[in-house]
This record gives C-alpha cells, structure tokens and sequence, in this order.
C-alpha cells in the first residue's frame, strides 16, 4: 500500500507563490509515472504537471512557465513550485502516483486546497 500526502496549499494573492509537497509512504517500487492534478468546482480533474515513466516533465499549456514540478528522490517527495498565481488556478490539487507495469497501481492524495483571491 502507497500513501501520498500533500501539504502546502492555502490563500494566496494574485501574482504570489505556493510550493505544495507531496510525500509517498509505503511499499513503494517501479514509480511508472508521478505528479499533479488539479480540481476547480463544478469541473473535471485535469493534469498540471508530472514526471514521466521517461524521466521527463510534461506540464499542462496553462502552467508552462508558471509552475515547476521537482522531486527529491531520497525523501521520496515530489514538489510542485506555482509562480504568478491566477485566480483560475483555485482548485484542489491532488498528488498521483502510477506503480507497476505500465503504472497499473493508481494512487491519489487526499488533495489539498490553492485559493487565489484578492
């Protein structure tokens, strides 16, 4: 069993910053892909950014430049860096982790909430 938790979000002006955190505890193997998704009322969950089963760092149109997805290997920690937050960036984002062949284990965080308001 995988546990993700995330941590860091809150109220933030428009134009400030959060960085969020997402920890994965457990038995934790053969990482097929890892990152962020991101939730807004009365809309579907959509991707914001991950860490490919290639390495690589996929990030959705509305965040490129903006946000920066990192990770600490050793602390099994994957972090997402929001810059020039907008209000349509209000959501709660949660953390996913695919393990197994072909990242057929899914695991979800229990999110946490980003509100940008004035």
């Amino acid at each position: 069993q995988v546990h993700l938790v995330e941590s860091g979000g809150g109220l933030v002006q428009p134009g400030g910053s959060l960085r969020l955190s997402c920890a994965a505890s457990g038995i934790i193997s053969s990482v097929y892909d890892m990152g962020w998704y991101r939730q807004a009322p009365g809309q579907q969950r959509e991707l914001v950014a991950i860490f490919t089963s290639g390495g690589s760092t996929n990030y959705a149109d509305f965040v490129k430049g903006r946000f920066t997805i990192s990770r600490d290997n050793a602390k099994n920690t994957v972090y997402l860096q929001m810059n020039i937050l907008k209000p349509e960036d209000t959501a709660v984002y949660y953390c996913n982790a695919k393990m197994g062949l072909l990242g057929k284990y899914v695991y979800w965080g229990q999110g946490t909430q980003v509100a940008v308001s004035s």
